[in-house]
């Protein structure tokens, strides 16, 4: 693996209040340009420790590097310059009454020059298919857009980092894929790092490495293949194993010999036509 861009030692953090630690001595590598998916069932830590990656809250304990900069107080801006976060509710993360002012808003508050920001904003916009609603006003797009709209915001300011903390749960079909789809291209082509916080089985079986955790610890990590492997392990841990696995395991039982691994809809119809053959 690569020098780490995110790094992790025993971090911990703890609500007020709360009777247990929310993330509870977590230690992980992150390499640059990797696409790492995050899974577990409500209140397993996952979005907490989104928002120490982001320096929305800082660790009570172990420590937090993004990209060679310990998260504490005195240090969060210089870790949101590069780390963005998109959450997900987009209202949340939407800040102006026009697409290309909210666009804008973190690149003025950071004093970019006037020509910079235009560049920057055109570039993030054309980015994410909305260059032609940058007069729009955020309220008139769909959700789909409106999370596009966020994204754009996060990319103009050119993060190595981009957290996605269950930027699709709100989505419908047709939006999750579109940003799930956005977030993969500007992983493979730009080489931004990708932490894909999700409770979809379909999308986190598409990333390079997937992390599973339960009670603010980890409890599975590695290929999406070696994780959902253990079937029953995930399905102990409150989540699904994908579609595909399911389909793998009712064909088996019909008599057809094919793989019990099988992870996606081209993996199954390359398995058949070899079946079939």
């Amino acid at each position: 693996m690569s020098e780490a861009i995110l790094r992790l030692r025993d971090a911990a953090f703890q609500y007020e209040d709360a009777d247990a630690r929310a993330v509870d001595g977590v230690s992980l590598d992150v390499a640059p340009g990797e696409f790492l998916a995050i899974l577990g069932r409500n209140g397993s830590g996952k979005s907490t420790l989104a928002r120490l990656l982001n320096a929305l809250l800082i660790p009570s304990a172990g420590s937090v590097e993004v990209d060679g900069i310990e998260v504490s107080e005195q240090r969060a801006y210089d870790v949101r310059e590069r780390c963005g976060m998109v959450f997900q509710n987009p209202d949340n993360q939407i800040v102006a009454t026009v697409v290309e002012e909210d666009c804008a808003f973190g690149l003025e508050n950071r004093g970019v020059p006037s020509k910079e920001i235009r560049r920057r904003v055109d570039e993030a916009l054309r980015e994410v298919g909305m260059l032609d609603r940058a007069l729009a006003s955020p309220s008139m797009l769909s959700g789909g857009q409106k999370q596009r709209i966020a994204i754009a915001g996060v990319l103009a300011m050119r993060p190595k980092i981009i957290v996605f903390d269950e930027s699709t749960a709100m989505l419908d079909p047709v939006g999750r894929k579109d940003v799930f789809g956005l977030a993969r291209r500007v992983n493979r082509e730009e080489g931004v790092t990708v932490v894909w916080i999700t409770h979809f089985m379909e999308e986190a079986v598409q990333a390079d490495r997937v992390v599973v955790m339960d009670k603010g610890k980890i409890e599975l990590e590695g290929t999406p293949r070696e994780v959902f492997s253990n079937v029953t392990e995930v399905l102990s841990l409150g989540l699904d194993v994908p579609e595909m696995m399911k389909l793998s395991r009712d064909l088996r039982g019909a008599g057809l010999e094919i793989p019990l691994d099988v992870l996606t809809v081209d993996e199954m119809a390359e398995v058949l036509g070899k079946w079939q053959a």
